[in-house]
């Protein structure tokens, strides 16, 4: 896995010679679960993949995970969910870096590109939308991370999307 910066990340897939371009993957990284979603094939709309468990002593088997869902949905890239705060490093941040780079470590995801972005608010407006359904709180948590990472991945190509227009009509 090779960090890009965020635009490199998009451009780079609009550059690739591939006849079928792939997809990214939205991951909204917490303690426990990390929250899946995907792009479409053409990287316009995000939608809500799964959740998947986090441990330390099972990162080998999230990267077995992840290596069938680049082979199945054809990914190329990782948008992750990253607090950005200027004041202070802040220790969610920390534990998202850490996560990736025990991914890194492994050496199973070489040729995927990733990037971070702003994840700020996206699991709390999830929640304050869900709050009125009264469901369960472990299945409110799942639909929380999973919406989540949808939140992290349509921010990020509505922004790219919107940046490569601008540029185009320039």
């Amino acid at each position: 896995m090779r960090y890009v910066k965020s635009l490199n990340l998009f451009q780079d897939l609009l550059t690739s010679k591939a006849v079928k371009r792939g997809r990214l993957l939205g991951l909204d990284v917490g303690d426990k679960y990390v929250g899946l979603a995907v792009s479409d094939t053409h990287n316009k709309i995000a939608s809500p993949l799964s959740v998947l468990l986090r441990k330390k002593s099972n990162i080998d088997l999230m990267v077995s995970d992840f290596r069938s869902l680049i082979s199945e949905l054809s990914l190329v890239g990782f948008v992750v969910g990253c607090p950005f705060d200027r004041q202070r490093s802040a220790p969610d941040a920390v534990q998202v870096k850490l996560f990736i780079d025990d991914l890194c470590k492994t050496g199973k995801l070489k040729g995927l590109n990733y990037t971070y972005w702003d994840e700020s608010f996206t699991s709390k407006n999830v929640e304050l939308l869900l709050k009125p359904l009264n469901l369960h709180p472990v299945q409110s948590k799942t639909i929380i991370d999973k919406f989540a990472a949808v939140g992290i991945l349509q921010g990020y190509l509505d922004y790219v999307n919107r940046k490569m227009k601008l540029e185009a009509a320039e």
